[in-house]
Parts: C-alpha cells; structure tokens; sequence
C-alpha cells in the first residue's frame, strides 16, 4: 500500500436517538468526536416496518390489483 493516502482511522462516540451510546472506529471527526445521531434503526421506516398506512386513491396498487384480481390474491 502506498504510504499517506489513507484517512485517519480512530474511535469516536455514535449516540443514538433514544440516549444510548458505544465506540467504534470511524473515519469520522477526530479522535474521541461524538457522533449525534438524528435517525438510527431504532427509529427509521426502512428497519422499523413504518406506522405509516398504504394509502391509493386509484393509482398503482388499485390497478395491480385490478389487473390480477382473477388469480385469487386479495389486496388486504
């Protein structure tokens, strides 16, 4: 590997939305830097499945569902 062409790697403080906290090594900041998180998998859609309800109003899923209605797959 060449020499002086790689950042900095170090440990810093990731602190999570709901307070709670651990080290890991980043190339983030300098050493010893706290890492203040605003959305983590505690609290994100994509890991959480989401409170949000599908709604169609006569898009998509209405004709998906109009489409393949015959093969016996109901939309709810």
């Amino acid at each position: 590997m060449k020499a002086d062409i790689h950042p900095d790697y170090h440990s810093i403080k990731v602190v999570m939305t709901d307070g709670t906290e651990y080290f890991t090594r980043s190339t983030y900041g300098k050493d010893g830097d706290t890492l203040q998180l605003d959305i983590d998998p505690k609290t994100h859609p994509a890991w959480t499945g989401g409170s949000a309800q599908l709604t169609d109003r006569g898009g998509r899923l209405s004709r998906f569902n109009k489409r393949f209605a015959n093969f016996g797959i109901t939309g709810k």
